[in-house]
């Protein structure tokens, strides 16, 4: 197990690695279709896209906490 101060990061890889995956495999399903080789070409594009996923996702949270932050009430 890892230490709880790693949790905002691991919570960035897993859903960044969740979302790219996703997303990349419609975008792939989109573009080529139930074709052959469509899953060589979905896992080659959730590779590239999870790695630029993974450090915009680490970027950007703090951010996005904020603006959530400053758009809802906060809890009494």
């Amino acid at each position: 197990m890892l230490p709880a101060r790693f949790a905002p990061v691991l919570f960035g890889l897993i859903l960044s690695g969740l979302m790219s995956c996703i997303v990349s495999g419609i975008a792939t399903l989109r573009a080529l279709g139930l074709a052959e080789g469509a899953f060589g070409a979905w896992m080659t594009s959730w590779a590239f896209s999870w790695a630029v996923a993974f450090p915009v996702v680490l970027i950007v949270a703090p951010v996005t906490r904020r603006l959530v932050a400053k758009l809802v009430t906060p809890a009494p």
